[in-house]
C-alpha cells in the first residue's frame, strides 16, 4: 500500500500508525486549499508581509523570497508556515485580484478555451440557427489601435450575406448581397412582399433604382461636378463634362460638354456637343450639330439642323 493517493498525494493512515489523527488532519487540511481553489493573484512573485490564515497565491515562474524555488506551486500559509502544492493538470482556480477563472494546462494558468463552441447566449438562448444570440440594449464593436472591420461571408454568389432589419422578428429591411453578388437595398412593409430600393452591380459599380428615385437637394462633394450622369437640382450651378449622354438641372447656370447632353436651368444654361438639348428661362447657348434650344430671354445656337425658341431674342 502506498503511502498518499496518485492525484493530490493525500496521506494514507497506515496500519498499525500511532497519532492517526495527525495523518487524517494533514490530508483535511490539503482537501480545505483545494477544494473549490481561490487564489489571491497568478504569477505571484513576492511573499505579502502579512499572510492570512488559509491564503494561497499561484506561484510564477520566478518567485523569491520564501517563495524562491517554488515556481509553479501553489502557496498557502498555514499555521504560521508556508505549504507548497503542486497543481494537477485541469485544476480549476478562481482569481481574487484578476476576477477570473482560469484552468492549470501543465505549464501555466490559462483562460477556459471559448474556441469551437456550439453557440453563445449573452441575455439570451441561441440555438442552431443563431448560434452566437445577444439581447441587450446596444452591441459595441470596437478598433484595437486601428480600423475595424465586420465581416460577413457566404460560401458561393447565389447565397445570401447580408444585414436584415425586423419589427416584431418581421423582416422589414435588408441589405447585402442576396442570391448574386449585387449589392441590394430592399424593403418591406409585411415582412413578405419586398421592393428593391437600390442595387449596385458587382461587375460594373452601376447604381439602379428599380422604383424610382426621388432626389430632394443639391448633389455635392469633389466628384459631383463631374458625374458621368446626372447633377441634380443645384443651388447655384451644375456643371458635368463628360463625353457622351450627360444632364445638368440647376438653379442658375449649367455646363455640359458631351454629346447629347441635356441641361435645364432656370437662368443660363451651356451645352457642347451633338444632339444636345438646352432648356432656360433666361439664356440659352449652344454648339454643335442637331441642337435645340428654348429660351424665354435670349439665345444662341450654332451647328447644323439647330432649332432655337426665344422670347426676346436669338
Amino acid at each position: 500500500m502506498t503511502d498518499s493517493s496518485a492525484r493530490l498525494a493525500l496521506p494514507y493512515i497506515q496500519p498499525a500508525q500511532a497519532q492517526k489523527h495527525v495523518t487524517h488532519n494533514e490530508a483535511l487540511q490539503t482537501l480545505d486549499l483545494l477544494v473549490q481553489l481561490t487564489v489571491e493573484t497568478f504569477g505571484a512573485a513576492t511573499p505579502p508581509a502579512l499572510p492570512e490564515e488559509g491564503r494561497v497565491w499561484a506561484l510564477g515562474p520566478a518567485p523569491t523570497d520564501g517563495w524562491a524555488g517554488q515556481a509553479g506551486m501553489l502557496a498557502a500559509w498555514v499555521q504560521g508556515d508556508w505549504v507548497f502544492i503542486a497543481p494537477q493538470t485541469g485544476s480549476r482556480a478562481w482569481g481574487r485580484a484578476e476576477q477570473q477563472l482560469r484552468i492549470w494546462d501543465g505549464a501555466g494558468w490559462t483562460r477556459p478555451p471559448l474556441d469551437h463552441l456550439d453557440g453563445l447566449g449573452i441575455n439570451a438562448g441561441f440555438d442552431a440557427t443563431n448560434r452566437l444570440a445577444v439581447a441587450s440594449a446596444a452591441t459595441l464593436l470596437s478598433h484595437e489601435g486601428a480600423g475595424h472591420q465586420l465581416k460577413i461571408n457566404k460560401a458561393a454568389p447565389g447565397d445570401t450575406a447580408s444585414l436584415l432589419f425586423q419589427t416584431g422578428w418581421s423582416g422589414r429591411a435588408e441589405m447585402g448581397t442576396a442570391g448574386s453578388d449585387d449589392f441590394a437595398i430592399k424593403v418591406s412593409s409585411d415582412g413578405t412582399t419586398w421592393a428593391e430600393g437600390m442595387g449596385i452591380e458587382a461587375a460594373s459599380g452601376q447604381a439602379r433604382f428599380p422604383n424610382g428615385a426621388q432626389i430632394g437637394g443639391a448633389i455635392t462633394g469633389s466628384g459631383a461636378g463631374t458625374l458621368p450622369v446626372l447633377r441634380s437640382h443645384a443651388t447655384d450651378t451644375g456643371t458635368v463634362t463628360t463625353d457622351h449622354m450627360a444632364a445638368v438641372l440647376a438653379s442658375a447656370n449649367a455646363r455640359a460638354s458631351g454629346s447629347r447632353a441635356v441641361v435645364l436651368s432656370s437662368d443660363g444654361g451651356l451645352s457642347s456637343g451633338d444632339s444636345a438639348v438646352c432648356i432656360a428661362s433666361d439664356g440659352a447657348a449652344l454648339t454643335g450639330t442637331r441642337n435645340f434650344a428654348i429660351s424665354s430671354l435670349n439665345g444662341a445656337s450654332a451647328g447644323f439642323d439647330a432649332g432655337l425658341v426665344a422670347t426676346l431674342d436669338s
